[in-house]
Parts: C-alpha cells; sequence; structure tokens
C-alpha cells in the first residue's frame, strides 16, 4: 500500500516519537546496577526474589485494567504517565535505600509497564490504519524493539563511569532524567479516536499464515455496545475486549501466540549471563558475549518487513530454527556457542514482532489496547511459571541442559502453527 505523499510528514512523526520514546524508556542506567544496589544495602539474595515477585505481580494485576483505562480514556496520556512512575520509584531507590521503598518503587515500576503495554501498540496501529499505512506497522515495531535494545545497550555502557563519578547518587539521577525525557516525547504522540461503535469481527486474515479460514464463532457480538455518537466507558471497553476474544477464534489463537512465542526465550534472556559465566570465560569478558545477543536481537528486529513474507509453514520453520540454535548454542558450553544463540535470540525476536503484527490485523473492535494487555497478561503468567520451572530444573542439570529443554516447547507451538489453528 502506497502512503499519499502528505501523509508521509505524519508517519515520520510518528515513527521518530515511537523510537525516541522507546530508547529513553530503556536508558535507565540503574538497569545493570540494581541487584548490586540491594546487596550492598544488605538484602538477602530471598529477599531480592521477592521483589522481583512484587515487580511480576504488579503486572499481572494491571495488565488489563491499564489496557481497558487506554481504550476508555487515552492511550497517550498513559504512554506519559507509564515513565513517570517509573522515574519515582528509581528516585526512591536511590533517596531512601531500603526493603520497603525497593518494594514500592518495584511497584511503581511494574505499573507503569502495564501502563505502557498494550496502549503503545493501540496507538501506533490505529494512527498507521488512519494514515492508510497500516502495512508499514511491522517495519516501526521492528525498529521499536531494536531502539529498546539500543537503549538498553547504552545504559550498560554509561552506568559505569557514571557510578564510578557520583555512585547511586548519580546513576539513579541519571535515570530518573531519561524517564522524564521519555514522558516529554510521549507528550508528542498524535492521537484520533477510532469509531466507538464497531461491532466484532471474525476479520481477515493478515501476516504470517493469512489465508486461514475463519472458524466457527466468528459472528459478531450483538447488542452490547455503546451506542452511536458515545464514547465507551471502562467496562464498555473492558466487556468489548473480552467479546473479540472469545467471539473471534483467529483473535483469541494470536493471543495465545503472543504469549507462546514471548514468554520463554524473554525468560531465558534473564540467564544469558550465568550461560555465559560458566563457559570458562572471564568475567570481564561476559559483557561482550551478552554484546552478542543483543546485536542478535537488534538484527532480528530490524529484519521484520522481511518476516512479513513468511508463511504459515516458514513462520512454523523459524521457531524450530531460533530453538534448535538455541540448544546447540547452550549445549555448545563454549563462548563460540554464542553465535548461535545470536542467532536464535535475533530468530526470536522477529517472530515475537510478527505475532504482534498478527495480533494487530486481526483485532477489529474498538477496544484494541484491552485485546492487547490480555496478550500481556497471558505473556506474564507464562513468564512467571517459566522462571520457576527454570528455577528447579537448571538446579537439577545445570544451565546449559536447561536451556536446550525449556526451548522444547516451540516445537508444539510450531506444530500448532502447522494444523493451522492458530
Amino acid at each position: 500500500m502506497l502512503v499519499a505523499p502528505a501523509r508521509v510528514p505524519a508517519t515520520r512523526r510518528l515513527a521518530a516519537t515511537l523510537y525516541g520514546y522507546a530508547f529513553l524508556t530503556d536508558l535507565v542506567l540503574l538497569y545493570p546496577l540494581y541487584v548490586l544496589l540491594f546487596a550492598d544495602t544488605g538484602l538477602s539474595v530471598g529477599q531480592i526474589s521477592s521483589l522481583f515477585v512484587l515487580w511480576a505481580a504488579a503486572g499481572i494485576v494491571l495488565e488489563v485494567p491499564s489496557g481497558v483505562w487506554a481504550d476508555a480514556v487515552s492511550r497517550r496520556l498513559l504512554l506519559c504517565l507509564a515513565p513517570l512512575l517509573a522515574a519515582g520509584g528509581f528516585a526512591l531507590w536511590v533517596l531512601l535505600p531500603s526493603y520497603p521503598a525497593f518494594a514500592v518503587g518495584f511497584l511503581l515500576w511494574g505499573a507503569g509497564g502495564a501502563l505502557r503495554s498494550g496502549a503503545l501498540e493501540a496507538l501506533v496501529f490505529t494512527e498507521l490504519e488512519r494514515l492508510g499505512a497500516a502495512d508499514r506497522y511491522a517495519r516501526l515495531i521492528g525498529r521499536t524493539r531494536t531502539a529498546e535494545v539500543l537503549g538498553a545497550v547504552g545504559s550498560g555502557v554509561l552506568a559505569g563511569p557514571v557510578f564510578a563519578l557520583g555512585g547511586y547518587l548519580a546513576v539513579g539521577a541519571a535515570s530518573v532524567a531519561a524517564c522524564l525525557l521519555a514522558a516529554a516525547v510521549a507528550a508528542r504522540f498524535p492521537e484520533h479516536r477510532p469509531p466507538p461503535a464497531v461491532p466484532v469481527p471474525g476479520g481477515e486474515p493478515d501476516g504470517p499464515g493469512a489465508g486461514d479460514e475463519p472458524g466457527e464463532g466468528d459472528e459478531p457480538g450483538e447488542g452490547d455496545e455503546p451506542g452511536e455518537g458515545d464514547e465507551p466507558g471502562w467496562l464498555d471497553s473492558l466487556r468489548l475486549g473480552l467479546r473479540e476474544v472469545r467471539a473471534d477464534r483467529r483473535v483469541r489463537a494470536a493471543v495465545l501466540l503472543v504469549a507462546a512465542v514471548t514468554a520463554i526465550w524473554g525468560g531465558l534472556d534473564e540467564y544469558t549471563g550465568l550461560l555465559a559465566a560458566g563457559t570458562g570465560m572471564p568475567e570481564v569478558g561476559v559483557p561482550l558475549l551478552l554484546l552478542l545477543v543483543w546485536a542478535g536481537m537488534t538484527v532480528g528486529g530490524l529484519l521484520a518487513p522481511l518476516g512479513e513474507r513468511l508463511s504459515h509453514r516458514g513462520y512454523a520453520g523459524l521457531l524450530v530454527f531460533a530453538a534448535a540454535a538455541t540448544a546447540a548454542g547452550a549445549l555448545l558450553r563454549h563462548p563460540a556457542g554464542f553465535l548461535l544463540l545470536a542467532v536464535a535470540f535475533a530468530a526470536f525476536q522477529l517472530a515475537t514482532v510478527l505475532a504482534d503484527v498478527r495480533l494487530q490485523a486481526r483485532i477489529a473492535g474498538p477496544a484494541r489496547a484491552t485485546v492487547t494487555s490480555l496478550a500481556g497478561m497471558a505473556t506474564d503468567l507464562t513468564v512467571v511459571a517459566f522462571y520457576g520451572g527454570y528455577g528447579l530444573l537448571a538446579g537439577a542439570v545445570g544451565n546449559p541442559a536447561a536451556f536446550a529443554v525449556a526451548v522444547l516447547p516451540y516445537l508444539l507451538v510450531a506444530l500448532w502453527l502447522l494444523t493451522g489453528r492458530a
């Protein structure tokens, strides 16, 4: 689809705002150091783990309500508030370092992540659709994921020098500043609300696997939509989002696919440092191995426009390839294995972007942020379950074997795709 010349500046402004927001949101210099801050304050491993649980719980509990709020009120407003909540949490950490302050900070950070999740994808897709450029969504979201990775890389590069200059207080101040800048950038997002009364559809396929036949139960819902000219309220948005997932088999399958594709490799990413340390690489070399993985994720996001050409079978093959490369790279137990892991994580990043593209293409009702947040909540729940299972597995067989076993579910996801039920 060609974008009208008059609309090109609007599309470019949206893209620039999106990339800047994504970069600043992850340019948090506390990322590489906050565990050290907790330990230096005297927290035990058990206390630190409990903070992670609070963080995850906040995201899970607030994920869907925040998506409903975004549909009912303003997606741009939530994108502005999200980094402000995180900034408040980071300020608490460095000004009042203690377990209660860390706990409140994680709750604020988790709440901010929930506000951003769903609202961002829904706003971007709706604006592109309004401009007649919905086919550019994969490109923009792929580059957004790359901007996030670059922000995380930047935080890793800058954290050490800033810490050397001013300790945790300086690192915290820089993190708060990045969040405040992200909120200012979010205020530049355009926002045009979709028509409030849209029937819940079966919709035409798009994205990987286009051409599927709608399943039973794809008929539009009847009777409870807001009336013409009315703004959908909080309960209306929640009801419309839940109905679309329940009534349309294709939307429901896309929600489940996002969780199935994203959760496992997203969880494994937290353990790549331990895997690197087990290769015999000196501690000073471990960040270099992690940079390989981040580079792979960057490339994967940039490949999104090419990935849209994948058929259903090609997408399933991408998951099998990524799982096999992950297992092989981990089991090699050598720094060279991280070359395979970099390729695998590039494929997983691409698969994640394409799963999101598929979901956005299948949503046709007005509660887009609500449906997207349902996918986010399903992902968060799966990740929490994964952490528990991986901890037990790695304790029994070690990290390399645990990596190899953890990716086996991707073979089942690929089989599910090949049956045409996704």
